[in-house]
């Protein structure tokens, strides 16, 4: 038994990847629609389970400081859509399952006041994607994992009217799902590898 808890933490990896921007600007180059982005042109990762299972352990507070439940684009629902569209299952005879768990799929603000006379207060928020994707088996024992935070910040002034602000908050979220999307990939092939089919 002692060999083989030390075997199994031996056969658990994780690789946590931190991805951050900052944008200010005009709204005349964000093209991002107020819908979830999809992933299916990055292509299927094909793993070696039975099924794939998406988790939330996200709960939205519906208070300030957080606000993502007032983003036209949910971080959370695409976060879950990013698994169906990358993530496919492969293998219906293993006894091994993947565990896609959101940990964080959160948007905070933090007025920023200035005393000088001719600026503007702003206004930063910061978005947050905390995904792990691990491998487990029927015992729930975890095989193999790797997790990715991904994080974006986006400040604007304080006065911004709304329809500009939430063209705003969409390209925060498209910017902060590219980022994740390369990075997860990179992670399940580097860290899940004896688990991807089609590496």
């Amino acid at each position: 038994m002692k060999n083989f808890s030390k075997l199994l933490s031996i056969l658990i990896v994780c690789g946590l990847s931190v991805g951050c921007g900052l944008f200010k600007g005009d709204t005349s180059d964000m093209e991002a629609p107020s819908i979830e982005p999809r992933f299916a042109n990055s292509g299927k990762i094909e793993l070696k389970v039975n099924k794939v299972n998406v988790v939330s352990e996200f709960t939205p507070s519906f208070r300030r400081p957080n606000v993502e439940h007032l983003f036209p684009v949910s971080i959370e629902k695409t976060a879950r859509l990013w698994a169906d569209d990358r993530l496919e299952a492969v293998d219906y005879s293993s006894p091994k399952t993947a565990q896609v768990i959101i940990k964080d799929a959160s948007v905070t603000e933090e007025l920023e006041p200035t005393d000088a006379f001719f600026d503007k207060d702003r206004i930063k928020y910061h978005a947050t994607l905390y995904l792990i994707v691990k491998i487990t088996d029927s015992n729930d024992l975890s095989s193999a994992g790797t997790e990715v935070e991904a994080w974006r910040e986006l400040t604007i002034p304080a006065d911004t009217p709304i329809e500009d602000k939430e063209k705003y908050w969409n390209k925060m979220v498209y910017d902060l799902f590219n980022d994740f999307n390369q990075r997860m990939d990179y992670n399940i092939r580097k860290y899940l590898g004896p688990y991807v089919a089609n590496d």
